[in-house]
């Protein structure tokens, strides 16, 4: 049975549970301590994009109609426009009869097709895939490291202490689903400092920071199109009532017991003043009255952010593997593929 493109909204109730299924063979064999994927909201975490980008989805199944292999592209509008990024699955039972290849050469003929240049993908350091994008000529980025803070050993009274040492002319604020419109231009400045500080790295790409609040606002009506619970701690600056701190997490229907941890970033002025710390700990606090299912939570962060890596030590957050960020020139891509047909 061929290789098929599709778009989110044309897979079938069987493709869905295919997905999932592949999705879930692969962690066993490559990492078989992480939860495993949900079809619940599969649909919805498919179809979810911003304004902008556009997500492609490629199955590709063997002679009995088994699904072997799948693939998803997302390509980027608006200020990323020309990028994309690849998440690739193999059933284990299929690896080394070229459905990796076959779904990448796809994958990248779309890319091509649509005007995406370049190609990222992220790779956990422990598995084949880091072997199968290094022989097809991806090149590393950036190194992460992930840490896992794990829900049973929580220091619970540490934490609460830690989120209630606050600097004066301080307040937190805990937000479920987005921030209100009050706070949401103040906000966006601060996620405007991202690219500039060293903190925690995002896990999903769209969500990097952006200093238009529109935008923001978008990001957060998609998370909830996706099936995935954001929740928020933000540090305001007496008495004007702006925004200075922010950190984000994610718990999605798909993979419930895990929360993800997205940015976490202090406006330059208002560093040092242990902000990072107080908001990440309330966030905590809130978490456990919010999502009691949790087991464990998991954010990246970069190897030359030695502060934040402090933070999280401190909060019981331990180092387990390490993610590469690769990325490939699209037509050059093509022209390797094209010598190893």
């Amino acid at each position: 049975m061929p290789l098929k493109q599709l778009a989110p909204g044309e897979m079938t109730a069987d493709d869905l549970r295919d997905w999932c299924s592949v999705l879930n063979d692969m962690t066993a064999a490559d990492m078989p301590a992480e939860p495993r994927w949900r079809t619940d909201r599969l649909r919805d975490y498919l179809l979810g994009s911003l304004p902008d980008d556009r997500r492609y989805l490629f199955l590709d199944r063997d002679g009995d109609g088994d699904l072997v292999g799948h693939a998803s592209l997302i390509l980027f509008g608006g200020e990323q426009a020309g990028t994309g990024v690849v998440e690739m699955s193999t059933r284990p039972s299929a690896r080394g009869k070229g459905v990796g290849t076959r779904l990448l050469r796809a994958v990248a003929e779309c890319a091509q097709a649509n005007g995406c240049r370049t190609l990222s993908v992220e790779v956990i350091a422990t598995t084949p895939a880091v072997g199968f994008y290094d022989r097809h000529g991806f090149a590393r980025a950036v190194v992460e490291q992930r840490h896992l803070l794990r829900w049973a050993e929580i220091d619970w009274e540490k934490i609460e202490h830690a989120a209630g040492r606050l600097a004066a002319g301080y307040r937190l604020e805990y937000h479920a689903g987005g921030v209100p419109d009050r706070l949401l231009d103040s906000y966006a400045e601060v996620k405007a400092n991202l690219r500039s500080s060293t903190g925690d790295v995002a896990f999903v790409p769209e969500w990097r920071g952006s200093a238009y609040a529109p935008a923001l606002r978008d990001s957060f009506a998609v998370l909830a199109e996706r099936g995935m619970r954001s929740h928020i701690a933000v540090a305001v600056a007496e008495p004007y009532g702006q925004v200075v701190g922010l950190t984000e997490l994610v718990v999605s229907a798909q993979r419930p017991t895990r929360a993800d941890q997205y940015d976490t970033v202090v406006a330059p002025g208002h560093r040092s003043y242990g902000l990072a710390m107080s908001m990440k700990a309330r966030l905590l606090t809130e978490l456990r009255r919010a999502e009691p299912q949790l087991v464990d939570v998991q954010t990246w962060t970069l190897e030359t952010a030695d502060d934040v890596r402090w933070i999280n030590a401190e909060l019981g957050f331990a180092h387990d593997v390490d993610w590469y960020d690769y990325e490939a020139d699209v037509d050059k891509l093509l022209e390797r593929l094209a010598r190893r047909a």
